[in-house]
């Protein structure tokens, strides 16, 4: 499914959401969830190809494979903290949404220590002892 297929799927998805929201609230939202999902689904094998890329950069310039994984972690976490709060937004839950993406911050700044440590230690190794 290429991207007009994907845009046009979900302005019918959207279009049902907003005729059945009064009708049938909790129809509507399980709507735009199966939408979510349909739509991760179909482009879960090109997040792969772009994981592969990544990690094939990476293995060209010589980058710690500790890194280069660390790194994908990090956008993984950043989408799928995007996503449960996009669908928890969705159904008017802006507070659960705030927390999942603090969460989400969160263990990106963990995973990011051991990367943010390197990253000092090389520039201290630059400067001169005193």
């Amino acid at each position: 499914m290429d991207i007009i297929q994907i845009v046009i799927f979900g302005v019918i998805a959207s279009i049902l959401y907003i005729t059945l929201k009064d009708l049938n609230a909790s129809f509507a939202f399980f709507l735009l969830l199966i939408t979510g999902i349909v739509i991760f689904l179909t482009i879960f094998h090109h997040i792969g190809t772009i994981f592969q890329l990544i990690k094939s950069l990476g293995d060209k310039a010589n980058v710690n494979d500790m890194y280069m994984g660390t790194i994908l972690k990090i956008i993984g976490i950043a989408y799928i903290a995007e996503l449960g709060a996009n669908i928890t937004k969705d159904a008017g839950l802006n507070s659960v949404a705030g927390k999942i993406e603090l969460a989400g911050k969160i263990f990106i700044i963990l995973l990011a220590i051991p990367i943010i440590s390197a990253v000092i230690e090389a520039i201290l190794s630059f400067l001169p002892a005193t």
